[in-house]
């Protein structure tokens, strides 16, 4: 199956989308996947940190932005320190499920090394991406429900700010832009940045606001 989301036409308005900072599944290599709330480490509010004072250099305070995040709590721990540094409120906020990560089925949860050493690579060479889990959420069908937020929220005014996940990110960026379906995976999906990151996508044309420090493949 190819994926059937195309870049929405004349999108209104600038996405600033941000992938959160790592978390304390990342830094025990577990796979996360949708897993509803795995908290900031240290590292990790340090590189929201970085996000808000780089989006603050860019937007400047009290900026005219509409605040999104995936209702993770890792998502929502980075847009509250981000919302500080923009004197913006957090709880002004809105949460869309189609936002959240790559849903990992029996992988979920699991340390990389177990499910690597029962099944092999989880990671595709070429494309850096996760290879779905047996039970898992397949790519296209991250394509189509990212697509779906993507086109309810397209004529909405002005700018917004999204706090997504590296796999889900990834894709969403790639159907922003028009990018080809990566081969095997039957979606689009751009090259993945460190966690900390922020970029901005304007007319399909994307620009790298803030490059994080974070480490973690996905």
């Amino acid at each position: 199956m190819t994926s059937k989301a195309a870049r929405p036409p004349g999108r209104q308005g600038r996405d600033f989308i941000a992938r959160h900072g790592e978390t304390v599944f990342n830094a025990a290599q577990r796979l996360q996947g949708d897993h509803p709330h795995t908290p900031l480490t240290r590292a990790g509010f340090a590189q929201a940190d970085e996000m808000g004072r780089a989006l603050r250099a860019e937007l400047g305070a009290k900026p005219a932005l509409t605040l999104w995040a995936s209702p993770t709590g890792r998502a929502l721990q980075t847009l509250a320190v981000i919302a500080e540094h923009l004197e913006l409120d957090w709880h002004g906020a809105q949460t869309d499920s189609r936002l959240v990560e790559i849903g990992m089925g029996g992988w979920g949860g699991r340390y990389y090394a177990d499910v690597i050493a029962e099944v092999g690579p989880v990671f595709d060479r070429d494309s850096g991406l996760l290879i779905s889990a047996p039970d898992g959420e397949l790519y296209h069908e991250i394509a189509t429900r990212v697509g779906g937020w993507l086109g309810e929220t397209n004529a909405d005014p002005g700018d917004r700010l999204v706090i997504m996940h590296g796999i889900s990110s990834r894709v969403m960026r790639g159907v922003m832009t028009g990018a080809a379906d990566i081969a095997g995976f039957d979606a689009p999906a751009l090259p993945g940045l460190p966690q900390g990151s922020v970029v901005m996508i304007e007319h399909g044309i994307e620009k790298i606001v803030h490059l994080g420090t974070g480490h973690a493949p996905a």
